[in-house]
């Protein structure tokens, strides 16, 4: 059936402008609802069954956006930020939507992070009871062992209160600098340094490649992104 919201909300969540701006382009007269110029920004109507239009360009309306970003290093997890960059200000659409990251990569960690205004499919995948893995790539100064494989398995102790749920760690190349990737089902704060860090080895680079089904599109330079696939949207919902 729809929603019902207001004009200028409708709008605004369609990135036209900020409230304010919208409320004057409706009353120049340059919106028009099923073939109507509307002047009334509080005039309801219903999100399914209507056309409008905004300088004679149909609009589609979306409740939520989802976009899968490949962070560069050197921009902050976070909607706002004083002194840096955020993920959020690398997408140059929907600003209007109330984006935010779903969870955090640090820095200067690159990879996959999932951009969206849908506060439910964010908490789904950000439930700790949901176990849901993510991969990540990683160079490490060490050489990384069979041991380590084992101590990840058995889980890590990352300080006194805790200890991770049991990880797994693949070796792709293992010298001075040695090549890996791990998954866990945590996100605790530099979670994959600190776990290397309680088996002697240092994090020299850090990578996502994956969010529970969510694989990043290696496609996406550093920076770019790209909006989800209905397919990509299904499989998260489904299975995280």
């Amino acid at each position: 059936m729809g929603d019902t919201v207001r004009l200028d909300k409708y709008l605004t969540a369609m990135g036209v402008g900020t409230r304010s701006e919208v409320k004057t382009y409706i009353r120049k007269g340059r919106v028009q609802v099923d073939g109507q110029v509307v002047k009334e920004p509080d005039i309801k109507i219903n999100t399914t069954n209507v056309q409008v239009l905004f300088d004679n360009k149909l609009l589609q309306y979306e409740e939520f956006v989802y976009y899968m970003l490949n962070k560069p290093a050197g921009v902050v997890s976070a909607t706002t930020d004083n002194q840096s960059t955020t993920v959020v200000e690398l997408i140059k659409e929907g600003k209007n939507k109330d984006i935010f990251p779903v969870g955090r990569l640090d820095k200067d960690t690159e990879g996959l992070l999932l951009i969206t205004n849908d506060g439910d499919l964010s908490h789904q995948l950000l439930s700790p009871r949901k176990h849901i893995g993510k991969v990540y790539y990683a160079k490490v100064k060490g050489c990384v062992t069979q041991e380590d494989i084992l101590a990840f398995e058995k889980g890590i102790r990352i300080n006194d209160e805790f200890t991770t749920l049991p990880a797994k760690l693949n070796i792709i190349k293992y010298d001075e600098i040695s090549e890996i990737e791990v998954t866990i089902f945590e996100g605790k704060f530099h979670q994959v340094k600190r776990m290397f860090m309680a088996v002697g080895k240092e994090v020299i680079y850090l990578k996502r490649l994956s969010m529970g089904n969510l694989r990043l599109d290696e496609t996406l330079l550093p920076g770019e992104y790209r909006r989800l696939t209905q397919g990509e949207i299904n499989s998260l919902k489904n299975k995280g």
